[in-house]
């Protein structure tokens, strides 16, 4: 019976230690890459109707910021958002010429579509089609990385953990 426990303890440690979430390596992220460019991402071909306007870009960076910048932060390179590098895959700087070198159909697809298994959520459904490509407008026009500064929520978490110490330190 204890050759069994013995068994069934190396099999179960073997299990979880395969399931530990790393850093994927050069030639792992250049495959991935290369797979959702040419492979995995739809709408290549797709034309973006909405002109960038000044209009259409100010829209699109509103339905980013309430609806992206959570994870992505304001500006598209994740200023601000503390587990954005701890991502795996990390949360990308949209302003990268990895994410640049997508087509607007592919961006517009992405948003609609979201990217499995990586944590960025479809918006088909919750976005409309206008709503999306505007937001491809803005993410073809970013501002300088942390000029928008940091999402509303993580100001308040700061706040929150400077008032957490002060309360500890006067007790």
């Amino acid at each position: 019976m204890s050759t069994a426990w013995s068994f069934l303890l190396a099999a179960s440690l073997f299990l979880v230690s395969g399931c530990r979430v790393s850093k994927p390596g050069a030639v792992e992220s250049e495959m991935a890459k290369e797979v959702k460019h040419k492979i995995t991402v739809g709408g290549k071909d797709d034309l973006n109707p909405i002109p960038a306007t000044a209009e259409n870009i100010a829209d699109g960076r509103e339905h980013f910021g309430h609806h992206c910048g959570i994870c992505h932060g304001l500006d598209g390179q994740a200023s601000g958002v503390p587990f954005a590098d701890k991502m795996s895959p990390p949360v990308p700087a949209l302003s990268s010429k990895d994410v640049q070198d997508y087509t607007d159909g592919q961006l517009k697809w992405i948003i609609a579509n979201g990217i499995n298994p990586s944590g960025m959520p479809a918006w088909k459904g919750i976005l409309s089609d206008e709503e999306m490509w505007k937001v491809v407008d803005f993410l073809r026009h970013l501002p300088p990385k942390g000029s928008l500064g940091i999402p509303e929520v993580y100001k308040e978490e700061e706040k929150e953990h400077e008032h957490m110490h002060e309360e500890k330190n006067h007790n």
